[in-house]
């Protein structure tokens, strides 16, 4: 016998019809989840000023005559990625900058460079500086505080590594010479170096050298860096210091990174502030491209055997010989060795 039975009542097949089930509305009324993203069409390119408690100040429009600043949030998609200073974002919302709009950050476009450092040469956990620099011009004080080559030469190792030109500007000359400072540089031909002292500095020759790019400041707290951003850039208005008398410390001044618009009989430029720094971390830097950052001791180091270290221990290594016949700097191998040492224990951790 047939489960099927063909004498079932019409009436009774309605009991299975599910056309009259009531369906409970959603109470909250939300959309369901799709993968399906807007495409922004609409979105404006603009660059990041500076960043400020979560909100980012960002330049529409440059160079055109409805330039003007708004304030953006960062997009919830892009929680796990950084916007810095000097990223060209892409915004969507209210960009009309009107008192209590803000825009909505939802990108930015590919970056030209990126200079970073770390806490320190262990630590491989980069922090971004500032993207899109061409160059990186790192103020040193001839004295108050005394100069650090050391420190000089982990500016040059990441400036490098990024890929961005280094310049220097050395402060306060008139209260010290700074040619046995600047010794330590010989080797660096491209290397451009201005020296400014405390009543008279070189504007005129620095502000030619920030037309038309965009100059990241770096620097040692206390070296007259954000004087000198000041002088450059009078509505900057940025904090300055003193140095301790005691322990020959600069006072952290400047708080924020922030890009700052040059304008000179030369042409327009764009100078980023940074913090003063005490240490720079080079943890993020390939180690092979440390020995590239010392143009000098990399030309000697050719005669090396295959796979020198360039270590103190390193047999055979070429730029002992170069070191005792004098053709490089004692003082520079010794810092390229201090930083290479410092890369080789970041491995072996």
């Amino acid at each position: 016998m047939s489960w099927w039975n063909d004498d079932v009542d019409d009436d009774e097949d309605d009991l299975f019809d599910e056309a009259d089930v009531r369906v409970r509305p959603n109470p909250k009324a939300n959309r369901p989840r799709t993968k399906r993203r807007p495409t922004h069409d609409d979105a404006v390119t603009g660059r990041v000023l500076g960043v400020d408690r979560g909100r980012y100040h960002v330049l529409i429009g440059e160079g055109t005559s409805s330039e003007h600043e708004i304030t953006a949030v960062r997009a919830r998609e892009l929680r796990r990625k950084s916007i810095v200073t000097g990223d060209r974002a892409r915004v969507v919302g209210d960009t009309s900058g009107r008192e209590g709009t803000l825009g909505r950050i939802i990108g930015f476009e590919e970056r030209t460079s990126l200079l970073r450092r770390s806490a320190d040469d262990t630590d491989q956990v980069e922090r971004v500086i500032v993207a899109n620099a061409d160059q990186m011009l790192v103020v040193v004080a001839a004295a108050d505080p005394p100069p650090r080559p050391r420190l000089v030469d982990r500016y040059l190792v990441a400036a490098l590594d990024a890929g961005i030109r280094p310049l220097m500007v050395v402060t306060k000359t008139d209260l010290a010479d700074p040619t046995e400072f600047l010794s330590h540089f010989e080797g660096l031909d491209d290397l451009r170096v201005f020296r400014s002292a405390q009543d008279a500095p070189p504007l005129a020759e620095i502000g030619a050298a920030l037309a038309g790019h965009s100059t990241v400041f770096v620097g040692h707290s206390g070296v007259g860096k954000s004087t000198l951003v000041n002088a450059l850039v009078p509505d900057a208005d940025r904090a300055t210091g003193h140095v301790n008398e005691v322990t020959g410390r600069g006072r952290h001044t400047s708080s924020s990174t922030i890009s700052l618009r040059y304008r000179g009989p030369e042409g327009t430029g764009w100078v980023i502030d940074t913090p003063g720094v005490r240490s720079f971390g080079l943890g993020h830097v390939d180690p092979a491209n440390i020995l590239t950052a010392f143009p000098d001791l990399d030309e000697a180091a050719a005669a090396c055997p295959r796979g020198c270290t360039h270590l103190e221990d390193a047999p055979d290594c070429a730029l002992d010989d170069a070191a005792r016949e004098e053709r490089i700097s004692p003082a520079r191998l010794a810092s390229l060795r201090g930083l290479l040492d410092t890369a080789a224990a970041r491995e072996d951790y």
